[in-house]
């Protein structure tokens, strides 16, 4: 069984007109149009998360303090 659910949308008055004209053109109605406009939408952005480009890499010249040690860290911190 299939159930539909009435809703309100605002919608832009230019854009609700390119859909009545679309619809008209195509022979469907607005709901249909816009039904599946909203799948093609959610099924985009349900597919896998984009890849997050690599974190920036450079070269510190290596550690000046083992930071497992406080007193030496505070240490440091101290003479700077």
């Amino acid at each position: 069984m299939v159930f539909h659910m009435k809703t309100t949308l605002n919608i832009d008055d230019t854009v609700m007109q390119r859909l009545r004209e679309e619809a008209a053109r195509q022979g469907r109605t607005m709901s249909e149009l816009v039904e599946a406009g909203l799948r093609l939408v959610l099924s985009e952005s349900s597919g896998p998360p984009a890849r997050l480009p690599d974190l920036p890499r450079w070269q510190s010249g290596g550690e000046l303090v083992d930071v497992a040690d406080r007193e030496e860290l505070y240490r440091v911190m101290d003479d700077r």
